[in-house]
């Protein structure tokens, strides 16, 4: 079967998956449909299906502008008050994360590096990760299929949780949403997503095809008018989504298999760990910022941003959700853009 032939299988069985999978609300629908059709095809056929340079470079264009739609939508006033509190808090989850990377990474060194054991378990850019695992030479495979077991346990746990504490009152609407974008802004979404890697590359940024296009949008907001944004349209979304998913499953073997399979234990057990730690952090957060445990706990909520946006503006949730959410998302990203660099410090030590 050609690769041709292989592709015009995969592509209309992802988008019929995905929205499938988005109609009943399954967290990470379109990366899941994706990876199932085309690990599917792959491990059917026993061949890797691969997926083109340029449009997956296109792509991670995309969710590095993703990324960094939900920096742009807080003024940087509105974070400052929360900086201190966010950058501990912050520090300790990834700490957490980092230490079930570490963990998983002992568990089985010849089949999980450092890089990837970490990647896998930082909480928090779950769409990010596999990106930043291509660039740094990681296992996207492994990291991929990590971060959306993490992403799925943390969406469906979110909502339980929540129902049983005290919100503070009715939604207030302070996410709002953009006007809907002209012609031009499109163009100007290409452009960022194609040259964000080149000048990524000429600030000699880790991860630059991902944090290229992060930085430059960020850079853009500033001169675009309020009633713009620079969030892709849905489906420049999708097909982003839907990159990661072939990436992740056509890559898909076997023995990958039976090596995720295998670490499965350990990975539910540092889920579980990073879920726990965070809300732990939530009760001295609570009290030093005089919020609630709702507000506190979605603050520290170890990715999901979705579902912790959209559960903050149900029940009325105050800015500190949103503030705390971006600070340890940026983060996240520095910790893991500058993963090689930070590894080989603490080997030499």
């Amino acid at each position: 079967m050609s690769v041709i032939t292989r592709w015009a299988i995969v592509a209309p069985a992802s988008l019929g998956l995905g929205w499938l999978f988005s109609y009943l609300n399954v967290p990470a629908a379109w990366i899941l449909a994706a990876i199932l059709a085309s690990g599917g095809m792959a491990l059917t056929t026993g061949r890797e299906l691969p997926v083109n340079d340029n449009f997956y470079a296109l792509c991670r264009g995309f969710i590095g502008i993703m990324a960094a739609v939900p920096l742009t939508m807080v003024p940087a006033k509105q974070l400052l008050p929360y900086l201190p509190a966010g950058i501990i808090i912050g520090l300790i989850t990834v700490l957490v994360g980092v230490a079930g990377g570490v963990a998983l990474h002992r568990s089985q060194p010849k089949d999980i590096s450092w890089e990837t054991g970490i990647l896998s378990m930082l909480p928090g850019g779950a769409s990010m990760m596999p990106a930043l695992a291509t660039e740094l030479g990681a296992d996207y495979r492994y990291v991929t299929l990590t971060q959306f077991l993490r992403l799925l346990v943390v969406s469906v746990t979110l909502p339980l949780v929540v129902a049983f504490l005290d919100t503070p009152g009715a939604a207030n609407g302070i996410w709002g949403t953009a006007e809907g974008n002209p012609w031009w802004i499109v163009v100007l979404i290409f452009v960022v997503a194609l040259l964000g890697e080149r000048i990524g590359k000429l600030l000699h940024l880790p991860a630059a095809a991902v944090l290229g296009p992060l930085l430059l949008t960020v850079a853009v907001s500033f001169v675009l008018p309020n009633q713009y944004s620079m969030e892709p349209l849905p489906v420049l979304q999708i097909m982003a989504f839907l990159s990661i998913g072939w990436v992740c499953g056509g890559g898909l073997s076997v023995p990958t298999l039976k090596a995720f399979a295998k670490q499965l234990p350990i990975t539910f057990g540092s889920i579980a760990a990073v879920i726990l730690a965070c809300a732990a952090t939530a009760v001295p957060l609570m009290m030093v910022l005089n919020i609630s445990y709702f507000e506190s706990y979605l603050a520290t909520s170890p990715g999901a941003l979705e579902t912790v946006l959209a559960l903050s503006a149900e029940g009325g949730a105050g800015p500190a959700v949103v503030a705390l959410q971006l600070i340890r998302l940026i983060l996240v990203l520095i910790i893991a853009g500058y993963l090689p660099q930070l590894l080989r410090l603490f080997r030499r030590r």
